[in-house]
């Protein structure tokens, strides 16, 4: 398995580009700014983009989605929960003084239990939603792609337009129901584990 870290735009949100390394077959999550250092790192790694996923659909995780689409063809994927955020998602970004250009429609909805399958790998959806209402993590091959769901010693924030605190501690508790060895590639800031987070985690208290 290729895993390529890229944190891009002006809020660093993490990218990562993952891909069969035998099948050439790839996905990129979360392509929220830098569409040509993406574009960049898939085409370095000889790879073929299937999906475009997103975590959830605020601006900084989308940013880069038209240009990627364009650029390869991939398949956009979302939790239908998150349609309305992802349609409004300029409007986000413009409130925080980025702009954003319109995103495509997406091409596949995703829901809890569905598989993302390239090549030889396999990806479980997990629908945890809390920052977002139709936020998912992929779990498989030994790590969970956890977006602002989970980060190292924190989680994501709640106050945003569809947030939810109750909802985020239950998906919480999921994602520490994952093997302790299980890595996690969160949308911002560093890796960690299941194992670690589940005594270094502030929010591991608050539950």
């Amino acid at each position: 398995m290729i895993i390529r870290h890229i944190a891009v735009g002006p809020l660093q949100s993490n990218c990562f580009v993952i891909g069969d390394d035998a099948m050439k077959k790839a996905m990129v999550i979360d392509p929220g700014d830098e569409p040509d250092r993406i574009i960049e790192t898939v085409r370095t790694a000889g790879l073929n983009l299937d999906y475009i996923i997103c975590t959830h659909s605020h601006f900084d995780h989308v940013g880069a989605l038209p240009e990627v689409k364009r650029e390869t063809g991939a398949k956009i994927v979302i939790h239908k929960d998150d349609l309305e955020i992802y349609r409004s998602a300029g409007e986000m970004a413009a409130f925080w003084g980025y702009d954003l250009d319109p995103l495509p429609e997406p091409d596949m909805f995703v829901n809890e239990g569905d598989e993302i399958r390239l090549g030889t790998l396999t990806f479980r959806v997990l629908h945890t939603p809390g920052h977002s209402p139709g936020g998912i993590c992929l779990f498989g091959e030994g790590v969970v792609i956890t977006g602002d769901t989970l980060f190292a010693g924190g989680v994501g924030r709640t106050d945003f337009y569809g947030g939810d605190m109750e909802k985020l501690k239950r998906s919480f508790q999921r994602l520490m129901s994952l093997p302790p060895e299980t890595k996690i590639l969160a949308g911002h800031g560093p890796s960690s584990t299941i194992g670690r987070e589940r005594t270094a985690n502030f929010f591991a208290g608050e539950i």
